[in-house]
């Protein structure tokens, strides 16, 4: 039997993370999820999940910086920022996270970035780390009209 995947979900939005790990358990991943820094490197402390939904704006400390601590300990980690903040691609490009989600989210490209990055082999992770050429996602925020005019929903 295969271990399910554990996916970290950090965010200071309780309706957030309540929503992000429903949407990951019916999806089958076992969920944790942190309001802060301090709950995310607890969480992390003796082991990685396998990967990190990490929102860019939480109260007491930066989703950059918390970024920063988890990879210092977990190198390798694939962690997909999610932020409402605008101008975050080259910081996320500069900072070698796996993708970059803009909210609100789209569902079904953020279940299928997850997918893909629990696939990547650590090889395509250590050239993303050293700035190489790797796939990214990067899906901004779809407007509403936007999405209206696509038949799509945000």
């Amino acid at each position: 039997m295969k271990r399910q995947k554990e996916i970290l979900v950090v965010d200071d939005d309780p309706s957030v993370r309540t929503m992000l790990k429903r949407v990951l358990a019916e999806e089958g991943y076992h969920v944790q999820s942190a309001a802060n820094s301090a709950e995310a490197l607890q969480a992390s402390s003796t082991a990685p999940p396998d990967l990190v939904l990490l929102d860019v704006k939480l109260r007491e400390e930066n989703g950059w910086d918390v970024f920063r601590r988890l990879t210092r300990n977990w190198p390798l980690l694939p962690v997909v920022i999610i932020t409402a903040r605008p101008n975050q691609l080259f910081t996320a490009l500069a900072a070698g996270v796996g993708a970059l989600l803009e909210k609100p989210l789209h569902i079904p490209k953020m279940l299928r970035t997850i997918s893909y990055l629990l696939r990547e082999s650590v090889e395509t992770r250590v050239a993303r780390l050293a700035g190489k050429v790797a796939q990214f996602e990067y899906l901004p925020a779809m407007p509403e009209a936007q999405a209206s005019a696509t038949g799509t929903t945000p």
